[in-house]
């Protein structure tokens, strides 16, 4: 049941003050707040995960943490788009507030994301991975005691092998690191979590942490780690119901569908396979799985596993023939539902599944609420830790989504929707309805 009403209306934003905690002096309690580890991914869609009953994409660390932790079966994105996502999940605030509307648009110098509330507060905060926000910058940024990333879209090689087209933004300048300059040598997904992990066993920091890790992967062009390659050739995507309804549809889907968004004229690619397409997606997604165990394995064997939660999230999802369609920006479910999971080894209730419907806005305020930290007033979103601790709290019932035309990508109108949750649908992990 796809519950979106799609409505064209002028949206005026505000901004009100802030209502943050004094941060002159870090919190006496340190003790107690938590270390946390925030895992996000690139075009992960919220069905590519084993334990969604995938027919054969195998994904045990993400299915250990639904086992063991907490999976949020309506995570949404309020943008599906790589930057406008990103911004929306630091900044706790919808993309016609925080302005960064696009994969270009630079990042206003006044606007305040989650990591430096962590900062002011205590924390020892580390970015590894994709920025991605104000163009092709790796810039070291505020907030952040630790940085590492790359321009742009960076590269799944240094070489580039393994591409069937050029994605823009790409680059192979390697990584910045705290502003100095390292050269790539391997799979990225591989590295930025090499990366992650010797800066945890090499922080003696005795604040609490908050690692920010952030993929590249599963970013298309699709790539897998050559160690995967051809590990699902055999397989075959089940084409989508949607995929030859066409009566009824708006003028911009059918125009689009005979666009290089398209699933029949792929990127204009003269070769392009939705199969073999799709096939490349799960294969690039195995290493992003083997990659969360190695960050759940640390976790574990730490000495501070017990205050380490692990949260995992894409950023957008991604159409493979849904409305016959490829890639994101639509307010389709394939393209707005993500993958969201916590997992706290024996502190969170185990295989708990909440399905009222959260948002990447509401990751900002939820960190800080974990943090103990007072959410800033002018953010969107609203902090889902009651939900985690099993309270029965009011909830959101619509939840607006936005996305902005874009001059190099004229496919895709200006679109505003708003989901609503009209009815109690039927959500269980075999029939994942929205």
């Amino acid at each position: 049941m796809n519950n979106i009403l799609l409505v064209n209306f002028l949206f005026a934003g505000f901004l009100v003050n802030c209502n943050q905690k004094n941060v002159d002096t870090a919190r006496d309690d340190a003790s107690t707040q938590p270390n946390i580890i925030f895992v996000l991914t690139d075009d992960h869609r919220f069905d590519a995960m084993g334990f969604m009953d995938h027919p054969f994409l195998e994904t045990p660390n993400m299915d250990r943490m639904a086992k063991e932790g907490i999976h949020f079966s309506r995570a949404l994105v309020t943008t599906s788009l790589c930057s406008p996502s990103r911004a929306s999940i630091l900044s706790g605030m919808y993309a016609h507030n925080h302005g960064v509307v696009n994969n270009y648009n630079p990042v206003d110098t006044t606007l305040k994301f989650f990591p430096e509330y962590l900062q002011e507060s205590g924390y020892n905060t580390a970015f590894i991975g994709k920025w991605h926000m104000g163009g092709e910058i790796d810039d070291p940024q505020k907030g952040f005691d630790y940085w590492l990333s790359f321009k742009g879209q960076g590269s799944y090689w240094a070489d580039g092998h393994g591409t069937s087209r050029v994605v823009p933004q790409t680059s192979m300048d390697g990584y910045n690191i705290n502003g100095k300059r390292v050269p790539q040598k391997g799979y990225i997904t591989d590295e930025l979590t090499d990366f992650a992990i010797q800066w945890l066993n090499g922080n003696t920091d005795k604040r609490p942490f908050m690692l920010y890790l952030s993929h590249k992967a599963v970013h298309s062009d699709f790539v897998a780690a050559d160690r995967h390659l051809g590990r699902y050739k055999s397989n075959h995507l089940k084409i989508p119901e949607t995929y030859t309804q066409e009566k009824g549809k708006p003028m911009w889907l059918t125009n689009q569908r005979n666009s290089r968004h398209g699933s029949d004229f792929g990127y204009n690619l003269p070769d392009f396979d939705l199969n073999k397409y799709y096939r490349r997606y799960c294969e690039s997604l195995l290493a992003v799985d083997e990659n969360l165990g190695r960050v759940m394995d640390w976790a574990e064997k730490s000495n501070q596993a017990d205050n380490t939660i692990v949260i995992y999230m894409g950023d957008n999802g991604f159409q493979f023939g849904e409305h016959g369609l490829i890639d994101k920006r639509t307010a389709y479910e394939a393209s707005i539902k993500v993958p969201l999971l916590i997992w706290k080894p024996g502190h969170v209730e185990k295989s708990r599944v909440i399905n009222e419907a959260v948002a990447n806005i509401d990751i900002a305020p939820t960190i800080l609420d974990l943090a103990g930290i007072a959410t800033a007033g002018n953010m969107d979103g609203r902090s889902f830790k009651p939900l985690l601790d099993g309270e029965k709290v009011a909830w959101r019932k619509e939840l607006l989504y936005e996305y902005y035309w874009e001059r190099n990508y004229p496919y895709t109108p200006t679109t505003h929707a708003i989901w609503m949750n009209f009815m109690i649908c039927r959500m269980t992990r075999k029939n994942p309805e929205i």
